[in-house]
């Protein structure tokens, strides 16, 4: 009796520690090329894996850098430290998790804003060229929408990068082609800061752009973005936001938003960790036809503006989406961005 005692406790402490290990929460890491607050990409991440949190509820880390210095060691770092998980949130972590991943066979990694071909990375890719396009179709049409306060009767829209690299120029590619759509003649100027998170060096370009007729200036810059809206508040004129709904920022300054669903990508990469439907190699591409990349629905805007505003541009946004995704439109990619 006592031996029989003894073997059903024995049982039961080993389903207890079985489902206790099986309780377990998924450790996620998350690695930035810059730093959480910059309102705009970071974030972005960050927040699709707290709804993972909330939905799956996984545990999660940031390493945070704008050191390229460190990018590598944080990323080894946490592979090491065995997270199940661990995602690059920026496309300068390609060449460093394509020279790592093979360390760490059994870590799952991913990549948001590139590709990388190992068996234990997902990536996740975007049309941002598609998001552009709408985008400079808006800085086009509002540039002469001069009745409007802060708005000159000059062609001239602005746009103002962080780092000069690759998928910075798919957004410049589709942001020239959809002004050039509404009118040939619009100019547009063009600036990188050298620097995500330099947000002194965004206001500056940007203040520059409006001094050389310039009244609307598109973000695509992250934490040095927040420079440029501080600009477009401060000087009475416009700005488009970039990756999160920047429109409420600065309320009446920001037009509209280019979404790149970021929130997304990185949700989608935990939810296949967890459903077991992760597959190594696998390339989520988030375009307008899937919601990947879109506009705001300039609400803010619209409920500064009143009346003046021009509700004509929602209704071109509206068609020139629904052209590009029957592909009656095409927009140009640039070549040197990788996207499969």
């Amino acid at each position: 009796m006592n031996k029989k005692l003894v073997v059903v406790f024995s049982l039961a402490l080993v389903l207890l520690m079985s489902t206790a290990v099986l309780a377990q929460p998924i450790r996620v890491a998350l690695v930035l090329s810059g730093f959480l607050g910059d309102q705009s990409f970071n974030d972005s991440a960050y927040q699709g894996l707290q709804r993972a949190i909330e939905d799956f509820g996984i545990e999660v880390r940031v390493l945070e850098s704008g050191n390229p210095a460190d990018w590598e060691q944080n990323l080894v770092a946490m592979a090491d430290a065995g997270y199940d998980l661990v995602i690059a949130s920026s496309t300068q972590f390609q060449e460093i998790l394509d020279r790592n991943a093979g360390y760490f066979p059994n870590t799952k990694f991913g990549i948001i804003d590139g590709v990388v071909e190992q068996p234990n990375v997902v990536s996740a890719v975007f049309a941002q060229n598609e998001g552009s396009f709408l985008a400079g179709a808006v800085a086009a049409m509002w540039t002469q929408m001069d009745h409007l306060p802060g708005v000159n009767s000059e062609k001239i829209i602005g746009w103002v990068g962080g780092m000069d690299i690759p998928v910075l120029h798919d957004f410049l590619v589709g942001y020239k082609q959809g002004a050039a759509y509404i009118d040939p003649e619009i100019q547009v100027l063009v600036a990188f800061a050298g620097s995500f998170s330099d947000p002194v060096r965004g206001k500056e370009l940007t203040l520059s752009q409006y001094e050389q007729g310039a009244d609307v200036v598109m973000n695509v810059a992250s934490g040095t973005g927040n420079g440029i809206l501080e600009a477009a508040y401060e000087e009475g004129k416009y700005a488009i936001g970039v990756d999160l709904d920047q429109d409420g920022i600065y309320p009446g300054s920001i037009v509209t938003s280019m979404l790149k669903r970021v929130d997304q990508a990185a949700y989608l990469m935990v939810q296949k960790v967890v459903d077991g439907t992760w597959q190594g190699g696998e390339v989520l591409y988030m375009d307008i036809a899937n919601g990947g990349v879109s506009l705001t629905d300039m609400s803010v805007m619209r409920g500064v503006l009143g009346d003046d505003f021009p509700m004509e541009i929602l209704d071109k946004v509206a068609e020139l989406t629904e052209k590009v995704k029957a592909g009656e439109i095409v927009v140009e990619t640039y070549e040197g961005f990788r996207r499969n």
